[in-house]
């Protein structure tokens, strides 16, 4: 389950807007490549939406079926904010609904 957190706008190249919705998946434990130790967490993706700005404001707090997904992608420069430290990273994080997530996890790749 997810739940809705945030919402962003954008601006397409005709110079019209969208919103996007910002979901966040639950708590998770991960572990410091640099210290070890662990520490909590939770994954956040960004969902394309039709909806305008003011029912995105409404729609903060509702829970969704479904995960957040780690989702290995072309690399990318990724510039961390809080310490304007560039890294590159190979991985984004997607939301995928319960029925999405029960076909990849059952369905068996054609080579």
């Amino acid at each position: 389950m997810v739940t809705i957190v945030d919402y962003k706008t954008y601006q397409r190249e005709d110079g019209t807007d969208f919103n996007v919705l910002i979901v966040q998946g639950g708590v998770e434990p991960v572990k410091s490549k640099i210290t070890g130790k662990l520490y909590l967490t939770a994954r956040k993706a960004s969902v394309s939406s039709s909806f305008d700005e003011i029912t995105c404001q409404e729609l903060l707090g509702t829970k969704l079926q479904g995960a957040i997904t780690k989702v290995e992608v072309e690399p990318y420069q990724f510039v961390i904010k809080e310490t304007g430290e560039m890294i590159t990273r190979n991985h984004r994080y997607e939301f995928v609904t319960e029925e999405e997530l029960i076909l990849n996890e059952n369905l068996i790749p054609v080579v």
